[in-house]
């Protein structure tokens, strides 16, 4: 893919002092670490190595990556590595995407409370599911299934919501059968809407009373319990955003898919469009307006403060798997899915072939197209020694 002309890095090193002294209280450790991984990636601060050619001997160095997983450049490897280990779960049934979005009252106390909250909305947007398509009135089955936070709209601003891919059906209560859903409906979205809305509620009056929440600034009314209840009942003026996706075809339709969205960052640097100035300009689609295709230009300290609002807490898990997939049930169930949908279909049982992972992280000639090979690990110290001339630096190590 061609090289972007304006990077998030470009902007940070432009703009990310400025911004630092002009609003420097909310910005955290973890921000900062953040911000200086983005600002070092793939220059030579973080060192680098020597490559050459396997056929025709060409050479080049290449600085390493700061593997951030909130760095628009350090995704691709992490989501390839990742996805070839999925191949080995699908099924060979239809998948479901459903989407579970918390409303945008809540925005600013996720903003204040982000392990908190995004943890609650990834744990009652999975109990939905397991609770709804456990009943014999829609599924009645023990279904499995991955879910992955998003913590951002287009426009950058806050906007936590869950993609969930789900096969389409589940295991008996028994685990004697394979029960399939309907081919062009998996559960119905009212209901799931009403009962998320319920449990996330809940869950939050919950940890209100065992005094985890922080609420400051804004917020700092939300700490009397009056206020709070009252702010509790009216999350329940309305329905939830549920948004059940067009279901999609067979294992072989669903890594590509999910390409799409787990490792995924706020923006990537190829929706940025230029920065003149202090101003930067980016594409966004527009949902509420039929998915239109627009520009925005806002000033650069605004686009990094919205940037930097989705980075996680340290350690958070933002990609979660349930139901017959989680990591304790997924070696004994996963394998027993396999062999009753193929006994239901008549079909024999198979496993999506995994990425060649490897072949997908080589780097090729650019001159005949042969694999490059690492040839020498760099330092910083080495590089710099290197662009200053001073000779066979490379062998110094």
């Amino acid at each position: 893919m061609k090289r972007p002309p304006l990077e998030v890095a470009d902007i940070i090193r432009a703009q990310g002092s400025r911004f630092l002294e002009h609003d420097p209280g909310w910005f955290t450790w973890q921000h900062l670490k953040v911000f200086r991984a983005i600002t070092c990636c793939r220059t030579a601060a973080l060192g680098g190595h020597l490559d050459q050619c396997s056929q025709c001997g060409y050479r080049a160095i290449s600085f390493c990556s700061c593997r951030n997983r909130h760095c628009p450049k350090c995704q691709t490897n992490a989501r390839n590595k990742w996805l070839a280990a999925r191949s080995q779960e699908l099924l060979d049934t239809g998948y479901f995407h459903l989407v579970f979005t918390l409303p945008h009252q809540l925005s600013a106390l996720a903003l204040q409370n982000k392990t908190i909250l995004y943890d609650l909305l990834l744990r009652t947007s999975a109990e939905t599911l397991l609770e709804v398509a456990a009943d014999p009135k829609h599924v009645g089955a023990e279904i499995g299934f991955l879910s992955v936070l998003h913590t951002w709209g287009q426009n950058l601003q806050a906007h936590p919501h869950v993609h969930c891919v789900i096969p389409g059906g589940g295991l008996s209560p028994d685990h004697s059968h394979w029960v399939p859903s309907w081919q062009h409906f998996f559960l119905p979205r009212k209901v799931l809407s009403r009962v998320f809305r319920g449990k996330f509620v809940a869950g939050l009056k919950h940890v209100f009373r065992q005094g985890k929440l922080v609420l400051h600034g804004r917020l700092r009314h939300l700490a009397n319990p009056k206020v709070f209840r009252m702010f509790l009942r009216s999350l329940f003026s309305h329905d939830w955003v549920v948004y059940a996706k067009k279901p999609f075809g067979g294992p072989e339709h669903v890594l590509h898919y999910l390409a799409r969205y787990t490792h995924r960052v706020a923006i990537s640097n190829h929706r940025l469009i230029s920065m003149e100035g202090d101003q930067v300009t980016f594409r966004w689609k527009d949902y509420a307006h039929g998915n239109r295709k627009r520009k925005m230009t806002i000033p650069a300290g605004e686009f990094l403060r919205r940037f930097f609002l989705h980075v996680l807490p340290r350690g958070f898990v933002r990609i979660r798997h349930f139901g017959f997939l989680a990591n304790r049930r997924r070696s004994k169930l996963l394998p027993l899915c396999r062999e009753l949908l193929a006994t239901t279909s008549g079909r024999s049982s198979s496993v999506v072939q995994s990425t060649n992972t490897a072949s997908l992280a080589t780097w090729r000639c650019p001159c005949c197209g042969s694999p490059m090979v690492l040839v020498e690990k760099l330092t910083a110290a080495q590089l710099r020694l290197r662009d200053s001339g001073a000779p066979n630096v490379a062998n110094t190590s």
